[in-house]
């Protein structure tokens, strides 16, 4: 299944160090030989300052103790690198160390830069060898390190620039290292700041977008509130169209998290169109499969696209994550799209049938008879079903549906609500960004 494997288009957009679980990923998978995901790392490992781990990763590919000289000098050069950075930065160190000098420390950038001056005799000088410290450690892979040292960076800075991209290294950092609450935060802290400044070309701005939602696939699939969060970023209009633009098979995530996703059917028919129009350029299994259902209302090949939806899940880093429940290892998410990809076809099948043969039915759901029939029974029973089983002639019989006007004027108004505020947003960002006449 390597076939809808997307690495090579994501890999581009992540910084190098977090390329690396996609890696282990798709090592443990084995959707590629071994000595190739070995000489990958490598690769990746020779543009960072992880020495140790690229002398273990080339004595595992090559069976040998033995380790090239070009490593062993590159190791001693990161070594002297490393110790030198740190003593360019240990006035601030020790300062920032110090709980009742930081207490000294007020939001105002200008005053704290007067006063390391005055009273600690710290300048410019140690405050940016302090980021080049910071950035060092993050290559070397200390992130948790390079967080802390980041964190404290951008309390100093003034340089708006360079806070920018401290704060895209804190957002990484949080990310290996699973702090998946501190990385949301850290997240949107970047969205608003993306989303507000004013970037050189509008293509530089389409670009960080780009990069802001291949980062959070991490967060979003890891996150509680992950799967809701996904949709309230990838389905805003600007982000939608960078999608469209320069990285549609994103589609692939922001498909299954209104699949897996109950509470935003509203905005679900948008999306769908937006699936229609973009399958020119970008489709796999799981788009297929929202086309086959909502747009060609073909049935027997939504079926099988979710058989293959199901080894897309299994295959994917972000969607194929894998929980341990005692000696069983289950994929969560798999087992929800599948019960939900299941309810799409029936609620839809439902509309253009009155009576539903039972035995059509189980195989329309990838089901057999009785496993049917009990999934049936419990959506009757949860509400979710307006129907009612004639065991004698083994059928579904549906309850007329009549659509209810007063929550069709309730969903127009809302939508027209929603795209007034849209209007109005854009017309405010154009005024602002008018020079001042």
């Amino acid at each position: 299944m390597a076939t809808y494997d997307l690495t090579p288009r994501i890999a581009p957009n992540l910084d190098r160090h977090l390329v690396f679980p996609i890696l282990e990923f798709l090592q443990e998978r084995r959707l590629y030989e071994d000595g190739q995901i070995l000489k990958e790392k490598i690769e990746l490992l020779n543009k960072t300052n992880m020495v140790d781990y690229a002398m273990d990763i080339h004595k595992s590919l090559y069976h040998t103790e033995d380790v090239p000289q070009d490593m062993i000098d590159r190791r001693v050069e990161v070594v002297a690198r490393l110790k030198a950075l740190e003593e360019a930065a240990a006035p601030l160190v020790a300062f920032l160390q110090n709980p009742s000098a930081v207490q000294e420390l007020k939001a105002d950038k200008q005053y704290n830069l007067q006063m390391l001056v005055e009273r600690y005799q710290i300048g410019t000088e140690q405050i940016e060898a302090l980021y080049q410290y910071a950035k060092f450690q993050f290559e070397c892979g200390n992130y948790s390190g390079a967080a802390d040292y980041l964190y404290q960076y951008r309390a100093l800075c003034t340089n708006s620039e360079r806070s920018l991209s401290a704060l895209w290294g804190k957002l990484a950092a949080e990310i290996l290292m699973q702090n998946w609450d501190i990385a949301l935060e850290e997240l949107n802290r970047l969205k608003e700041i993306i989303d507000s400044k004013n970037f050189a070309s509008p293509m530089n701005q389409v670009q960080n977008r780009i990069w802001l939602m291949h980062w959070s696939l991490f967060i979003f699939f890891n996150h509680d509130n992950g799967r809701t969060q996904i949709i309230d970023l990838f389905n805003q209009d600007k982000y939608l169209n960078a999608i469209q633009t320069s990285a549609p098979h994103l589609l692939r995530y922001l498909a299954t998290a209104f699949i897996v996703n109950k509470r935003r059917r509203p905005q679900f028919k948008d999306f769908i169109k937006v699936v229609q129009q973009e399958q020119h350029s970008y489709k796999d299994p799981i788009t297929e499969f929202l086309a086959c259902v909502y747009v060609n209302y073909d049935f027997d090949g939504a079926q099988k696209k979710m058989r293959e939806c199901e080894e897309v899940i299994l295959n994917d880093p972000f969607l194929g994550k894998r929980v341990e429940e005692g000696n069983f290892s289950t994929v969560p998410l798999r087992d929800e799209f599948l019960e939900n990809a299941r309810l799409f076809i029936f609620e839809t099948y439902c509309r253009i049938h009155q009576r539903i043969d039972m035995g059509v039915l189980a195989e329309k759901l990838n089901l057999n008879y009785e496993e049917a029939e009990r999934w049936i029974v419990n959506l009757i029973r949860g509400s979710k079903l307006d129907a009612k089983i004639d065991s004698d002639s083994g059928t579904v019989v549906m309850e007329p549906n009549h659509p209810n006007v007063y929550e069709q004027l309730i969903d127009h108004t809302k939508a027209l609500s929603g795209r007034t505020y849209k209007l109005v947003s854009q017309l405010l960002e154009h005024a602002q960004a008018q020079p001042a006449r």
